[in-house]
């Protein structure tokens, strides 16, 4: 099937002319966009999510008829993603005369009021942004027709449910929605349903799964050797492009000196810098200044890069989702990639839950030099022993045993021994004293 039997007009098939055929997801939305209906779409990352809502979109609001204000609106979770459905909006309508804004923190709100109050037919926002100029009386959505939450499950994590709940509040109510995302929590779900008229569920894969074309491996290290294997691993000639994941901030920033001392062309991008500084970073990223980015998981959304070769999850991430998320920066579009993490003994609890999200376990390779040798190399499940029932004896006697080693407390006990046996003899002697003097 290609994009012109899904229905789309002859100036969008045009744009997506470099696109050979459409994937799974683009192939079940699409119709389903086109036809009106509220959707609920649940696909791999990397599997062409963005286009299968944007075309059918651009299409409605080509035929459709124009408004002041605009007539479909995406939110999204973070910048990154805003600026990258922006872009994919612009390539995929060059040849429709559409216009479209996006909206998102970290940059001056004068611009942003100034693209609003023109005509617009596309909005895209982050949900805090939105909430600014709607608060403003600046972002006139009285006309919507199509709404789009995008990464619907990242909105849930990052705490942005309330915020969404109140921009879907100020729309009319007569619209279309549509949710996408790699993972469809059932809560969110439950919520998508309650706000949707009878949604079309379209799951091309079983939920959670990394694409095929992504080949995984865990390299067991300790943590205090984890900088060592790192730069071991990228001595690799076949890494090009690497993204580099951390669980905070301050360690993107420390590895990215580590690897710009070693001689690495190596980056940070993370929610304290500027959106100006991200953006910077992401171009030299795409051009080749840098080969390797380091990330936080706040930045993963949204980055859509081709051309990344390896995902390396310096530490496990705290849900299992997010790792899905990590690795699917790689292998974008049918492509091939690889995905290595260093897993300390410490994250096998994580490490187990990864493989009981995606349901198959991740090769293992120890690396020659970084062999744990410990018991606690075992990247099995922590089983915590079983508590011991507390009885009135047990309790006596864990009392006697913090006594008897605690701090000098041998010494306590025996010196108090001593003086409670001298102070008895004492007794007696004044007690045979004193009847020898009756006597």
């Amino acid at each position: 099937m290609n994009f012109t039997e899904l229905g789309l007009r002859p100036e969008i098939v045009r744009a997506v002319a470099g696109y050979a055929k459409p994937t799974s997801i683009q192939e079940k939305a699409i119709p389903v966009v086109l036809e009106g209906r509220d959707l609920i779409a649940c696909a791999q990352t990397g599997t062409g999510k963005t286009a299968a809502f944007l075309l059918p979109i651009l299409q409605q609001l080509f035929v459709g008829k124009p408004s002041v204000g605009p007539r479909a609106l995406v939110i999204t979770p973070t910048r990154e993603l805003a600026a990258q459905v922006g872009d994919m909006a612009e390539r995929y309508g060059k040849h429709l005369n559409l216009r479209s804004a996006v909206v998102f923190g970290g940059v001056g709100m004068e611009p942003q009021k100034r693209k609003l109050a023109r005509r617009l037919d596309l909005l895209i926002a982050t949900p805090g942004r939105l909430l600014d100029h709607i608060g403003r009386k600046q972002a006139p959505l009285n006309h919507i027709r199509t709404i789009v939450l995008d990464e619907a499950d990242r909105m849930l994590d990052m705490g942005f449910l309330p915020d969404v709940r109140r921009i879907l509040s100020v729309l009319p109510k007569k619209r279309q929605n549509l949710f996408l995302s790699a993972t469809m929590p059932d809560d969110i779900e439950a919520l998508i349903r309650r706000t949707s008229r009878e949604p079309v569920m379209v799951e091309v894969t079983r939920r959670a799964t990394p694409v095929s074309g992504i080949t995984q491996v865990i390299h067991p290290v300790q943590t205090d050797r984890k900088k060592e294997l790192l730069k071991a691993i990228l001595k690799n000639g076949n890494m090009h492009q690497t993204l580099v994941f951390t669980r905070t901030k301050a360690r993107a920033n420390q590895l990215a000196k580590i690897l710009d001392k070693s001689g690495y062309a190596a980056t940070a991008i993370h929610s304290n810098k500027s959106q100006n500084a991200r953006t910077r970073v992401l171009a030299h990223f795409r051009d080749g200044k840098f080969d390797i980015l380091i990330a936080t998981d706040i930045a993963a959304r949204g980055l859509d890069i081709d051309g990344i070769s390896h995902v390396v999850n310096f530490e496990l991430p705290d849900t299992p989702e997010d790792y899905v998320h990590r690795i699917g920066r790689t292998a974008r579009a049918g492509g091939r990639g690889n995905a290595i993490s260093l897993v300390a003994p410490h994250e096998r609890n994580k490490l187990a839950a990864i493989e009981r999200l995606i349901k198959k376990p991740i090769k293992q390779e120890p690396v020659s030099g970084f062999i744990v040798t410990t018991d606690a190399s075992k990247l099995g499940p922590i089983r915590k022993p079983k508590r011991q029932p507390t009885t009135l004896s047990r309790r006596k006697l864990n009392r006697s045993k913090d006594a008897s080693f605690s701090r000098n407390g041998k010494k306590q006990t025996l010196r108090a021994g001593r003086k409670k046996s001298h102070r008895k003899e004492r007794a007696r002697d004044r007690q045979e004293r004193s009847t020898r003097t009756a006597g």
